[in-house]
């Protein structure tokens, strides 16, 4: 299922307006960023690094409007170290949002 992702839009257009390319730029470097943190989720072996790098998600799905990414930033922080299920979930967000790019 492919979420929608009004308040990343509405955040891109007030940030870049009509500029494609700008909006381009800002969406991509948003998802390079995920998949960074998430790949810093994936290998934590600690609660530090994992509460670390779901704080990051939090913040970027914070700072883009992206209140699914919020969401599931605060599951993996309520959650235990490693949970497959959260990657999996933050994954699918990953790849939802990019099919919808």
């Amino acid at each position: 299922m492919a979420y929608s992702h009004p308040d990343f839009e509405l955040a891109l257009s007030s940030v870049a307006g009509d500029d494609m390319s700008l909006r381009l730029e800002l969406r991509e470097s948003f998802l390079e960023s995920l998949a960074n943190q998430i790949d810093l989720l994936r290998r934590s072996r600690c609660d530090g690094n994992w509460r670390l790098a779901a704080e990051r998600i939090k913040g970027l799905g914070a700072s883009f409007h992206a209140a699914r990414l919020v969401a599931l930033a605060e599951e993996a922080l309520d959650g235990a170290p490693g949970d497959p299920a959260i990657l999996r979930k933050l994954s699918q967000f990953t790849q939802d949002f990019s099919v919808e790019s």
